[in-house]
């Protein structure tokens, strides 16, 4: 008896019994390719069984691990436990993402299921975003392909409701920074929003790239750093009023260098900082640096709107005005400090 148990038992599954994800099944060409190669009786109508015939004479010897050339055999005809991996690169490469480059920018969408993800696609595309700008949405922020649509719906409800954001406006919004379908409306929009809101910044609707912005972490070192620098609470506030953009400035590579070369190259104050913030978005090497040179060689010294403000033609315009005129009265914004200010 011991030995018809074993006969029943012991007889490795056909490969074929085994399916593994296919994108298009079609049960009828499995049928002829299954019968065809490897007769599976799972795939043919039911037949009456037909049991082993025993022999006193037959010597069959059990696998164990004794025995592991049998072991070492049997094991390449395991297949590969099902998974949906296979479906899931397929189907992210039939609307032009590529899987891999995606798990390695965010490798948690490997756990995101095939209807998970589909159902987001179909979500935002259905919202009005092109095939050319979900693919672009992914590329620049990935996590939007792990969130679930139930996870999406309350950042656009609260975008239109709480943030004041104009329908019309919803797609510029969202293409112009991605990383808000990423963010927690409880933890990461709502408190930026009241963040922003509490220092007098009432259109938040025109600076919405700054709701992804973490507060502890980004917006408020930012404030703390014009305070170290010299500006009260009170001034760095009103800087950042006048030019919200300026939260979005690295403190290491932007503020710092620009102060630095804004006190002890050019020699200014302060005030003319918080009157104009926007000096911080000009680019050090190509615009404040030559133009304040161009002006020391010279001997004038412009406001800074007018040195960084204005266009290369109308600076040089005005430079030769400058130069090549009369001096200026102490009120006209061609008022040169560096040369006069010695002679009254």
């Amino acid at each position: 008896m011991q030995e018809t148990h074993f006969l029943s038992t012991s007889n490795p599954k056909p490969f074929s019994s085994i399916s593994l994800p296919n994108p298009n099944p079609n049960p009828k060409s499995q049928f002829q390719s299954s019968s065809s190669s490897h007769h599976d009786p799972s795939f043919h109508s039911p037949k009456t069984p037909h049991f082993p015939i025993l022999s006193t004479k037959t010597k069959t010897k059990t696998p164990s691990s004794s025995s592991p050339q049998i072991l070492k055999s049997l094991k390449p005809q395991i297949p590969p436990p099902p998974s949906d991996f296979h479906d899931k690169a397929l189907y992210l490469d039939s609307i032009g993402l590529d899987l891999f480059s995606l798990l390695h920018h965010h490798p948690p969408i490997v756990s995101a299921s095939l209807p998970d993800l589909k159902s987001t696609v179909h979500f935002l595309t259905s919202m009005g975003f092109s095939a050319p700008e979900f693919r672009r949405l992914v590329g620049m922020c990935p996590e939007i392909l792990a969130s679930r649509v139930s996870d999406i719906i309350p950042i656009f409800t609260f975008l239109l409701r709480e943030a004041r954001v104009n329908g019309s406006d919803l797609k510029r919004v969202i293409n112009r920074r991605p990383r808000l379908l990423a963010s927690s409306v409880k933890h990461r929009l709502r408190p930026t929003l009241y963040f922003l809101q509490s220092i007098g910044i009432a259109d938040v609707n025109k600076h919405t790239s700054l709701l992804s912005c973490s507060v502890e972490d980004k917006l408020q070192p930012r404030v703390d750093y014009l305070e170290k620098i010299g500006f009260s609470r009170r001034d760095a506030l009103a800087m950042f009023r006048r030019f919200p953009q300026l939260f979005c400035y690295s403190i290491e590579h932007n503020f710092e260098p620009k102060f630095n070369y804004f006190v002890v190259e050019m020699g200014r104050e302060l005030k003319e900082l918080k009157e104009f913030p926007h000096y911080f978005s000009f680019s050090l090497e190509n615009r404040i640096r030559p133009r304040h040179q161009r002006c020391v060689e010279k001997g004038v010294c412009f406001p800074l709107p007018i040195l960084l403000k204005t266009s290369e033609a109308k600076f040089r315009e005005r430079l030769e005005v400058c130069c090549n005129s009369s001096i200026p009265l102490r009120n006209s914004p061609l008022w040169c400090t560096n040369s006069i200010s010695g002679d009254f």
